[in-house]
C-alpha cells in the first residue's frame, strides 16, 4: 500500500465551524488470530504540526515508533482502550472493535467536541462525529489514532512473545500468516487467540 500523507484540513474546518476539540479515532487488530483489538483516540494540537503522519500500516515501524513518541509528547489529548481475546469471543470482532473505539474516545481529557472516525459508526457517544472514508491516509487526527493504536498493539504483542514464543507473535503481531497457522496446527490455541475467528486456511490446516 502506498503511503499518503494525511492532512489537517477537515480538522481546520471543523474548527473554523466552531468545533474547539476535534478528535480522530481508529482501531488496530480486527483481521488477527490472536491478541488484542485496540482502539486510540487523539485530539491534535492545531499549533503543533506534526509532519509525515500517515496510515500506521504504510510508516516503517522506526518511523512509527518516532512519531508514536511525537503525539504523546504534543497532542491535546490522547487514550487507548483494549479488548482481550475473551472479549472479543463474547462479543464478537466488530463490537468488540466499536467498544475500543467508545472506550478510548471516552477516556480523553478534554472530552472531543467532535469525532472523525475511520469507516464505523461508534454507538453511544455524547458528542457529535463523522465517519470519514479511508480516514487514517486522509485526516491527520486519525492517522495519529492508527498509528497510537498500532505501536501499543504491537508491544503487547510482543510481550505475548514473551511469554509464549511458540507463535512467533513478534513477527506478525498474531495475524494470519503461513508460519502462524503452521505453529497453530502444531500447538494448538493459546490463550491469547481468538476462539471466534477461524479463516478457512486454519480449518483445513487442523483437518
Amino acid at each position: 500500500m502506498p503511503r499518503v500523507t494525511a492532512y489537517r484540513t477537515l480538522e481546520n474546518s471543523l474548527r473554523r465551524l466552531g468545533f474547539c476539540h476535534v478528535a480522530g479515532a481508529d482501531e488496530v487488530g480486527r483481521g488477527c488470530l490472536a491478541g488484542p483489538v485496540v482502539g486510540a483516540a487523539v485530539i491534535l494540537d492545531p499549533e503543533r504540526h506534526i509532519p509525515g503522519l500517515a496510515d500506521s500500516k504504510t510508516v516503517p515501524a522506526a518511523e512509527r515508533a518516532r512519531l508514536f513518541e511525537q503525539i504523546l509528547r504534543q497532542a491535546v489529548a490522547w487514550a487507548v482502550a483494549a479488548l482481550d481475546p475473551r472479549e472479543i469471543d463474547r462479543l464478537n470482532i466488530h463490537q468488540a472493535g466499536l467498544r475500543a473505539l467508545q472506550r478510548a474516545i471516552l477516556a480523553l481529557t478534554p472530552l472531543p467536541d467532535i469525532v472523525l472516525v475511520d469507516a464505523f459508526r461508534v454507538p453511544d457517544l455524547p458528542m457529535a462525529q463523522r465517519g470519514v472514508p479511508q480516514g487514517d491516509r486522509h485526516c491527520a487526527a486519525i492517522a495519529a489514532a492508527s498509528i497510537v493504536a498500532k505501536v501499543i498493539r504491537d508491544r503487547q504483542m510482543a510481550v505475548l512473545h514473551g511469554t509464549d514464543p511458540r507463535y512467533g507473535f513478534d513477527r506478525h503481531k498474531g495475524y494470519a500468516t503461513a508460519d502462524h497457522l503452521h505453529a497453530v496446527a502444531r500447538f494448538g490455541y493459546s490463550e491469547a487467540h481468538r476462539r471466534s475467528f477461524r479463516p478457512l486456511t486454519l480449518f483445513d490446516s487442523l483437518d
